[in-house]
């Protein structure tokens, strides 16, 4: 397992198969107010590409990737990842896949749908979460807090396998599937102002 670190944006010659997962590291979790740090991104090898932004958002290489509709991008709680992006970034991901709605929808036995429950719970793999609210926006990361935003993609490719599974045997993909396809837009209303409004409540 390697964790590459890249300034400002993925390297020309990194490619990527049909599916990515993706996670962001910002300096707080208000999308309007917090600045967006870190990308991270693996295609499930185990390796981790980890795009850090200083003074620049325009990442085209990045963003061509992101944008690209024959990738699936797996996220877990896209949607505050999706907003961070759209903000910063300036781009609507397509081809989106969320194991926090995933796992809402298919593990009803539980309310404990957080990344360190997936893991432990389909993967039995204990994650440590003691280096999340650290300073991300610090120009020197701490390869505690490399190796800490590494992990938050590098089992999102097997916790979808195993959720998939589950989704198809309730019968519930469907519903999953509409769920992911409305996440942009829901970015969108969120980064457009109603971030802590639930526009379906009465």
């Amino acid at each position: 397992m390697v964790n590459y670190i890249h300034k400002g944006d993925i390297p020309e010659d990194l490619t990527f198969s049909n599916s990515i997962a993706v996670d962001t590291e910002t300096t707080g979790l208000k999308i309007n107010r917090d600045r967006l740090c870190l990308l991270q991104l693996s295609n499930g090898n185990g390796d981790s590409h980890i795009v850090q932004f200083i003074n620049t958002y325009e990442a085209p290489r990045l963003r061509a990737v992101l944008e690209d509709s024959a990738i699936i991008k797996i996220f877990h709680f896209a949607r505050f990842d999706l907003g961070v992006i759209l903000k910063y970034l300036n781009i609507s991901c397509s081809s989106v896949y969320c194991t926090k709605i995933a796992s809402k929808l298919s593990r009803t036995n539980t309310d404990r749908h957080g990344l360190k429950d997936l893991c432990r719970d389909l993967l039995s793999v204990e994650l440590s979460k003691y280096y999340q609210s650290s300073d991300w926006a610090s120009l020197e990361l701490s390869k505690e807090q490399i190796e800490y935003a590494a992990s938050d993609v590098l089992y999102l490719h097997a916790i979808k396998k195993k959720l998939d599974e589950m989704l198809k045997r309730e019968k519930r993909m469907h519903l999953a599937d509409a769920c992911f396809n409305f996440l942009p837009h829901q970015a969108m209303l969120d980064v457009s102002g109603w971030e802590d409004e639930n526009i379906f409540s009465h």
